[in-house]
């Protein structure tokens, strides 16, 4: 199904000419943010040395550390009067980043989410229970806005508090959700403990998950585990929200909408780019928004491009799953490790749980903490040892180093309301 098929099969040169105008619009609406004027001018550009989207390569990039400097409203390209909405990302260290929504940048953002659900089946006839976090986080409000767009009866449940989540969705029949996969996971041992069967007890069809890095295999344990179609989904604050990228009902990579973004993938340590399958880190300009668009925004996400066309007939290119963050990467006993090798292994082991802690400390010793599937063992210590041993072979073929595995019964890691939090380095370097 199509949205708006018109703009969704756009054909090559008529998607680059629209490309093109936006962008040449984008850069004169910069022209006013004293930041990006500096940039301009330095480089001596102007938006009519934009002959092309490929031209977006002469413009600067913008990094995390740009906008925190000019925090709370040095990027703002209109006046605050002009400002509809403001949503925060998360800060790490020190402040937060500040992005603002214009009421056609609202509207945009519930359009794209409205475009990418309709392309996965959902239809006004769904009940959609949004599971993510609402407030500040873009995540909750914009997936919230797109969906009542297409006409479902929306229930805002937020995240957490299981025992409700599981009510309204059999008091109200929900059969999409809108979640994060770690508590994905979680909610699917919680059936398990209740004794509920969502195929025989809920409507669930399809499930929507995001802002949390995943393997396939965790898609999938999810799907075996909930009984749903899981679709992945991109998006970040600082581009809109979630509705960047979707995958289609093909479930072969996620369409980037190159109407409102122009896509680059670079090589993270020199900026240059990288051709298209090979692996890099997503770069993205916004050429649709008022209050803040931003160039060259380097999302420090890496993944890569899909060469060729998709079946289901949109001609807007496809990015593999994110395999992780250039800033995530933990170097030890000088090994380059990404959280997500370590996810790949387990999620692919049955005797091995839904929940996993990745612990270092000392100089550069790492442990990682495995939760077992509540049924795959009688307990024996032998069958136990030998299930370790395993499970610390399978991670040393991956990683080309041994860490330490602790297998803990079923429940016992920590699980948050938010975003898992997979690694804790306490490491005395």
């Amino acid at each position: 199904m199509f949205w708006h098929e018109q703009i969704e099969t756009l054909d090559c040169p008529a998607l680059q000419a629209l490309q093109l105008k936006r962008l040449r619009e984008t850069v004169g609406r910069l022209e006013r943010v004293p930041f990006y004027r500096g940039k301009f001018l330095a480089a001596g550009l102007k938006p009519e040395d934009i002959k092309s989207p490929a031209d977006v390569r002469r413009l600067p990039f913008t990094t995390a550390a740009d906008l925190r400097e000019n925090y709370p409203d040095g990027l703002l390209a209109v006046s605050r009067e002009e400002v509809l909405r403001l949503h925060t990302s998360s800060g790490t260290t020190g402040k937060p980043k500040a992005l603002f929504f214009s009421r056609r940048d609202v509207e945009t953002a519930a359009e794209l989410i409205a475009r990418a659900l309709c392309m996965t089946g959902v239809t006004r006839r769904d009940v959609f229970q949004n599971m993510m976090s609402y407030g500040l986080f873009t995540g909750g409000l914009v997936m919230h806005y797109g969906a009542e767009k297409v006409g479902c009866m929306v229930i805002p449940a937020g995240p957490g508090t299981s025992e409700r989540q599981l009510l309204l969705m059999q008091d109200f029949r929900t059969t999409v959700v809108h979640i994060l996969p770690s508590y994905a996971l979680y909610f699917a041992d919680f059936l398990e403990k209740k004794g509920v069967d969502p195929r025989k007890s809920l409507a669930l069809r399809k499930a929507f998950v995001g802002a949390e890095p995943h393997t396939e295999e965790t898609r999938r344990n999810i799907e075996a585990a909930l009984g749903v179609d899981v679709y992945n989904s991109y998006g970040l604050t600082e581009m809109n929200g979630p509705g960047v990228a979707f995958e289609c009902e093909g479930k072969c990579g996620m369409h980037v909408w190159e109407d409102n973004f122009v896509l680059e993938i670079i090589n993270p340590a020199t900026g240059e780019p990288v051709a298209d399958g090979q692996p890099g880190e997503l770069v993205l300009t916004s050429i649709n928004r008022e209050a803040m668009p931003l160039l060259r925004y380097r999302t420090r996400d890496l993944t890569s491009i899909i060469p060729g066309p998709c079946a289901c007939g949109r001609t807007h290119r496809r990015i593999h799953r994110i395999t992780g963050r250039s800033d995530d990467m933990l170097i030890v006993r000088g090994v380059n490790i990404f959280p997500q090798q370590i996810e790949r292994v387990l999620m692919g082991m049955p005797q091995i749980g839904r929940n996993y802690l990745i612990q270092l400390e000392g100089l550069d010793d790492m442990t990682v903490k495995v939760e077992l599937s509540p049924a795959a063992f009688d307990g024996q210590v032998g069958h136990l040892a030998e299930l370790q041993h395993q499970v610390e072979e399978k991670l040393r073929a991956e990683l080309w180093l041994r860490p330490k595995v602790d297998l803990v019964a079923s429940g016992s890691l920590p699980v948050a309301e938010g975003k898992a939090k997979r690694v804790i380095d306490k490491r005395s370097l």
